[in-house]
Order: C-alpha cells, then sequence, then structure tokens
C-alpha cells in the first residue's frame, strides 16, 4: 500500500486547512486587483467577458505566492491539531515518531512542487504576456468605447471627441480626430458619423468616418529658420476608414522581450543571449529565483511541524507568528536578492541561494531536535515570554482603562 490508514488520516488533516488557506488566500489576491480592472473596464464593450480573461490570467501569478503560504499554514494548523488532541504523544507511544508522520506531508510538497514547476516555468510567463496584452488593447483599442459624448479622450497619439454616441451599434456623430505624429506633422480629420467594424481573427477594430474633411500638415514650422513652412494637404471624402491604436496596423509585441513571460527552458537557453530590453544579470535573477521559489516548497515541512507541536498548554499562536515571520523574512529576501542579481550587485549564489541554504540549514537543525531531541526548545520558550509580556501588557491597559464591563 501506497498509504496506510495513518498517511491518510494525516493528509487529510493538513489538507483541509490547506485547501482553505488557497482559497482565501487566492481570492483575497484577486479581489484586490478586481477593484483596478472594474475601474478599467466598467462601460466597456463586453466588460464583463473582459474582467473575466484578466482575472484569469492573472491566477497563476497568484497561485505562485498561495501555494506555499498554504501549504505553511495547512501543516501549522494541521499539526497543531494532531498535537494539541494528544494524536502525536498517541503516534509515538505506538513507535511511529514524529519523522515518520511527516512523510505523507513530505508527498504532499512534492506534488505542489511539481504544480510550482508547471506554475513558474509555463503558467506564469504566457499568463503574464496574455495579461500584458489585453491591457494594451484596453489602453489602445477599447478606449474608444469607453468614449464619452463631449469629452477629449486620448488613443496612443490621437486626441478625439465625440458628439453623440449610439453604445448599442457602436456608432457615433460629430467626430474631431487629431493626431500629432511629432517631427513628421499631424493630422486633423473632422466627420459628420463614424462606426467601429469589429474585425474577424482579433484584429484591430476599424473606425470608419462619412463626409470627411482631413488636413495633414508634413512637419512641424520652425519659426527661427528661413525654410519655407512644411507642406499640407487638404482633402475631402464620402468614407474613411483607419484601424485603431497607436498606428495603423500596429499590434502587440512577440512574447519574451522581458525575462518574466520567458519558460524555464527559455530562460535557461538564453542565459547568455538575453532578448531586447533584458540582460544576463536579469535572466539569471530571474532564472535563479524561480527555482528558489519551487525548492523551498520542499523545506516548508521541516520548518512548520517544529512550530506546530508542543505541549498541550504551550502558547501555539505566538509560535505561528514567530513561524510566519521568518518565512515572510525569507521571502523578502529572496525578492530583494533577486533585484541585487538583476543590478549587479551581487551573485545569484550570495543573494538567493545563501538564503535559502540558511533556511534549509535552520529548518533541518529545528525539525532535528523535534523528531530526536530531548532538549527544551529554546524558540517555544521565546513564544512562552512573548504570550506573557503581551499577557502583562494586557492587563495593564485593562486596569488602566477600567472593565468594560
Amino acid at each position: 500500500m501506497l498509504f496506510n490508514t495513518l498517511d491518510r488520516y494525516v493528509m487529510r488533516t493538513v489538507a483541509k486547512p490547506l485547501g482553505a488557506a488557497m482559497a482565501v488566500g487566492l481570492l483575497m489576491l484577486l479581489a484586490e486587483r478586481l477593484v483596478r480592472v472594474l475601474d478599467a473596464t466598467l462601460g466597456k464593450k463586453n466588460s464583463f467577458g473582459v474582467v473575466i480573461e484578466i482575472l484569469a490570467y492573472l491566477v497563476p501569478h497568484y497561485l505562485g505566492t498561495a501555494i506555499p503560504a498554504a501549504l505553511f499554514l495547512g501543516l501549522l494548523f494541521g499539526f497543531s491539531r494532531l498535537s494539541k488532541d494528544s494524536e502525536v504523544d498517541a503516534a509515538m507511544s505506538a513507535g511511529v515518531g514524529l519523522h515518520r508522520l511527516t512523510l505523507p506531508v513530505m508527498q504532499i510538497s512534492l506534488l505542489l512542487s511539481v504544480v510550482s514547476v508547471l506554475i513558474f516555468g509555463w503558467a506564469q510567463p504566457h499568463a503574464r504576456y496574455a495579461y500584458r496584452s489585453v491591457v494594451f488593447d484596453l489602453k489602445n483599442i477599447e478606449v474608444f468605447y469607453l468614449a464619452e459624448e463631449g469629452v477629449f479622450m486620448q488613443a496612443g497619439s490621437r486626441t478625439f471627441i465625440l458628439d453623440e454616441l449610439e453604445r448599442g451599434r457602436s456608432a457615433f456623430q460629430r467626430v474631431f480626430v487629431y493626431d500629432y505624429r511629432g517631427k513628421a506633422g499631424a493630422e486633423t480629420v473632422t466627420a459628420t458619423d463614424g462606426i467601429l467594424i469589429p474585425q474577424d481573427g482579433g484584429k484591430r477594430p476599424v473606425l470608419r468616418l462619412e463626409n470627411v474633411h482631413r488636413l495633414k500638415i508634413e512637419g512641424l514650422p520652425d519659426p527661427t529658420s528661413a525654410a519655407p513652412p512644411p507642406g499640407f494637404e487638404i482633402a475631402q471624402s464620402s468614407v474613411l476608414d483607419t484601424p485603431l491604436g497607436k498606428v495603423a496596423g500596429d499590434v502587440f509585441r512577440p512574447r519574451g522581450e522581458d525575462e518574466r513571460e520567458l519558460t524555464l527552458p527559455e530562460l535557461y537557453a538564453n542565459l547568455d543571449t538575453p532578448p531586447q530590453g533584458s540582460s544576463p544579470a536579469a535572466m539569471r535573477s530571474e532564472f535563479n529565483k524561480r527555482l528558489a521559489n519551487v525548492a523551498t516548497l520542499f523545506v516548508l515541512p521541516l520548518l512548520a511541524v517544529p512550530f506546530a507541536v508542543g505541549s498541550r498548554r504551550s502558547r501555539r499562536a505566538y509560535s505561528f507568528a514567530i513561524a510566519l515571520a521568518i518565512l515572510v523574512a525569507f521571502h523578502e529576501a529572496i525578492e530583494q536578492g533577486s533585484v541585487a542579481v538583476k543590478s549587479g550587485a551581487l551573485s545569484s549564489f550570495v543573494a538567493i541561494w545563501l538564503p535559502f541554504l540558511l533556511l534549509t540549514a535552520f529548518a533541518i537543525w529545528r525539525f532535528w531536535n523535534a523528531c530526536f531531541g530531548l532538549k527544551r526548545d529554546r524558540l517555544q520558550d521565546l513564544a512562552e515570554r512573548l504570550g506573557d509580556f503581551f499577557q502583562r501588557l494586557f492587563r495593564k491597559f485593562i486596569t488602566a482603562n477600567g472593565d468594560p464591563a
């Protein structure tokens, strides 16, 4: 048998708080971003579909954060329950040590590490690129769908104002469009009517204008020069079709100009030949940070279990606080270390892998003492002293302010 009854029981005990923590954490992270997404999409054509699409692209990004945090909390609460109900003591009296009880959760860590490799290695890079592509479209194309009557709006290099709108047909009346092209000049277009025509294959919609008057200036005048003013062109037409966006025919850039949009194999293959816009240091930083995040999942059971087990009268809340503080500090060290590697200030080993090795050594030492040591845990003593300190502080506060009852 792959798992016996005790293994399955331990896995169920840990899986319940793990699943709850992952669901709550993911929902909270998405809810924070949902406010900004709604602010950018409300009133837009098919806005509900756009919101769902953007949130779907954000899920892999937030899963990368939620999985280790949920695993750590699941281990803390699961083994705390086993210890508090004396089930750890019962197992040890039957000859099943704490290290043996940890074996099934190590297998959970292995499974989650495989999922994390897929997320960090493939899902996040593609989802990040897709998310940026949608945001690009929102800023440069769909802005026309957000137009308000009588309000100047910007779409790339174009400034436009519409008089009357019919959102059901994506049509409008009395249009003014000004396209500033820098040294190349500018173009002004006015029309009595206009309509947005969707294009197949995900192409940019076409803005069709009717009864068009166009003024095109072929450069910028230089008042300090004796050269003649730039030429201009005045034209009229009954119908004018123009693609929307910054430049006609322009599309979002190819994936991979940012190292965070590259998969793990692509990162490894291009460590010394980074794409335009990146650097070898940035490639090494991203590659090593992803590997460190995956490897951390194997260390979390060794780190969490000693903080979760203890005497029934121990102050577990303060032990949990110390454990979470260590995990947050390690995560911040990895993030800042990746920034240092990207800037070229430190090597990947010093900035990323040295904190990982220190955390691993600390976790193994704590786990070994919890499983086979007889000395009292010094961190447990620290948690007890913290508990006593805050209890005395609370009593002084109650005494100074009187009993609220």
